[in-house]
């Protein structure tokens, strides 16, 4: 059966290559994905530097990258269209989902991925008139001959809207549809910390990756990204996903490139050995 394409999604890899498989059949299947607010690639220094975010990203060599906060076309960026620039800089596929259109530009949230990704669904999520508008983007990544379900997001300012906003993406047409599939990944800017509703609902049915790490691993938090104090940023995903590692950079370079800090979970698909 064809798939149909999404309205408002924008799928490419950026050289037109392909991209290797290396892995033996006894391998352990891990990926790394990260989220990261870009915050429209205006660092803390006020500069307008998507190359800048599109090297940090590069460092850490997630396989899968959920990003918020990017502008496509509008004149405050010069322009610019930062989710094909920042995957045409690194080599890999995305879509791009737009929460807002303004102007004659639009701004919103991206998938990235090394591996093949195919579009499942993008769209609002309830919103007050005076907030900016909220959105989320799901899509399956084709990885290594496993589908992982991945839904990026952005929730809203006030705990009222976020309650909301969570409650519709545990609904019947996000992680309760019958296509959503372990394994899954949920993340993005979550505007809440560990011990909140939002975090609490999420967590009925997905698990907090940083609180999976065995040992003496304390969570690391990621914004403001000068000072982080608080636990803003999260990747959750279905009980069945191992946890290898996380890591939140703190380079100058990483404090300075936007308000947030970005956070990378390192995981194995179940059913391997090392």
């Amino acid at each position: 059966m064809k798939r149909r394409p999404v309205p408002g999604l924008r799928f490419i890899l950026a050289t037109g290559s392909v991209l290797p498989y290396p892995f033996s059949m006894h391998s352990p299947v891990t990926f790394s994905i990260m989220t990261y607010n870009v915050h429209s690639c205006i660092g803390n220094d006020g500069k307008n530097m998507p190359m800048r975010i599109a090297k940090i990203i590069a460092a850490l060599h997630p396989d899968i990258v959920a990003l918020q906060e990017l502008d496509v076309g509008l004149s405050r960026t010069g322009g610019v269209d930062q989710a094909h620039l920042i995957a045409r800089e690194l080599n890999m596929f995305f879509h791009f989902h737009p929460s807002l259109h303004i102007q004659k530009g639009r701004y919103g949230n991206a998938i990235l991925s090394r591996y093949p990704i195919h579009p499942v669904k993008a769209g609002a999520l309830p919103s007050r008139r005076k907030e900016p508008r909220r959105g989320a983007l799901w899509v399956e990544v084709d990885l290594r001959g496993h589908t992982i379900q991945v839904i990026n997001t952005h929730l809203g300012l006030t705990p009222v809207r976020r309650r909301t906003q969570s409650a519709t993406l545990l609904g019947a047409d996000w992680l309760g549809s019958p296509r959503c599939l372990p394994p899954v990944v949920l993340c993005g800017d979550m505007n809440a910390t560990p011990g909140s509703q939002v975090h609490h609902n999420f967590s009925q049915k997905l698990v907090d990756a940083q609180l999976l790490l065995p040992g003496n691993h304390r969570p690391r938090r990621t914004w403001p990204s000068i000072t982080p104090f608080l636990r803003l940023d999260h990747v959750f995903l279905s009980p069945d996903i191992i946890v290898r590692n996380c890591r939140v950079p703190r380079s100058m370079n990483a404090k300075m490139a936007s308000d947030h800090l970005p956070l990378l979970v390192e995981v194995q698909l179940p059913h391997t050995t090392d």
